[in-house]
């Protein structure tokens, strides 16, 4: 961990909350839920605010939203003007070259899009997903992994959706009618067990994805079986089809059940994006923005980009006294190593 970010609060000692700050050095994750650690941290000053952009997802593409990146070239670049807006960290659904509506299904599509996002961001934590898109086999989900990715995304419980993309026109390639989804992709204990333990094994950081407070059971499986490690790097997904309404009284419930030494990002569907990702900055947390999980702007305005959305993040950050997190700084929370990947 780096310098500001080392040790871990002893038990539940706090200091008196005062109008001095304290002098030593705090650890970036507290009990975001004790009404004492948040008033300290006010007084204090927040960890700095990890950005990660969800730049596209494994879903809808250009039909939902034109400026939604698929090839390897749009995808690098799209992530390239977010990382320059202040995006620490970028979490990414590689496509299919042969297929651009469907999700990549092999290593080798993985690691041009990895290496092309390297090139034109040097120093952005590069975040996988394990979770891909419909119709696809735990194996092809896993793809990701050999490309070397230094974070990435795992489910903690089954995923069932139901719901419409829309028609995909001409002139953009892959043209196909409107379709409807109604899928259960079943992960078990086995299966997430054999995904966080392939993770261990190729020294990637597991980003813990829950959608509601049973996950919590999966999450204190992994501790004991030795499948992850502190700080864990905890994903509320809020919002999404058969996971938690997206309301605040849920998120506080499934943060009172983080185990210690956990460091809260939040996601959030759609138009529930913004005023959520605002609450865990408020709150001392980290945030997911991007084109994955909303591609609106405001109500009726589709967003520009995703440079876009962490433009207004970053804005927000600055308003609400939290400074943004550089890669580097980033790394040094989340216990990765300084280095970043190379391909």
């Amino acid at each position: 961990m780096g310098k500001g970010f080392t040790g871990e609060l002893s038990g539940r000692q706090r200091s008196l909350v005062s109008g001095k700050e304290r002098a030593e050095p705090q650890p970036a994750w507290f009990h975001y839920t004790d009404s004492h650690e948040f008033m300290d941290r006010v007084r204090a000053g927040m960890p700095p605010l990890i950005i990660c952009v969800a730049c596209n997802g494994g879903i809808q593409g250009k039909e939902a939203n034109e400026v939604i990146p698929e090839t390897a070239d749009e995808i690098a670049a799209s992530v390239q003007a977010a990382y320059q807006a202040g995006a620490a960290m970028v979490h990414i659904h590689a496509r299919n070259p042969r297929q651009l509506t469907e999700g990549a299904r092999e290593t080798d599509a993985w690691r041009e899009v990895l290496r092309k996002v390297r090139k034109s961001c040097p120093e952005i934590i590069i975040n996988a997903t394990t979770g891909a898109g419909p119709g696809m086999t735990m194996e092809e989900r896993a793809s990701s992994l050999a490309a070397g990715p230094e974070v990435a995304s795992l489910n903690l419980a089954p995923d069932m959706s139901k719901f419409k993309l829309k028609e995909r026109l001409a002139p953009l390639p892959y043209a196909r009618p409107a379709l409807e989804i109604d899928e259960c992709i079943p992960f078990t204990y086995g299966q997430i067990h054999q995904f966080a333990a392939e993770m261990k094994k190729r020294g990637i950081k597991p980003e813990l994805e829950l959608y509601h407070p049973g996950c919590a059971w999966v999450v204190q499986y992994l501790i004991e079986h030795d499948l992850i490690e502190k700080p864990y790097w905890m994903q509320t997904v809020m919002g999404y089809q058969t996971g938690s309404f997206p309301t605040v009284e849920n998120i506080l419930q499934l943060l009172k059940e983080f185990p210690e030494g956990s460091l809260w990002l939040c996601s959030a569907i759609g138009p529930f994006q913004l005023p959520l990702t605002t609450l865990a900055t408020l709150m001392g947390g980290h945030v997911r923005v991007g084109l994955e999980d909303n591609v609106y702007y405001s109500r009726g305005r589709k967003a520009k980009s995703n440079a876009e959305l962490v433009e207004r993040t970053v804005r927000i950050a600055h308003e609400l006294n939290r400074p943004v997190a550089t890669p580097a700084q980033a790394r040094a929370i989340l216990g990765l190593k300084s280095n970043p990947s190379q391909y």
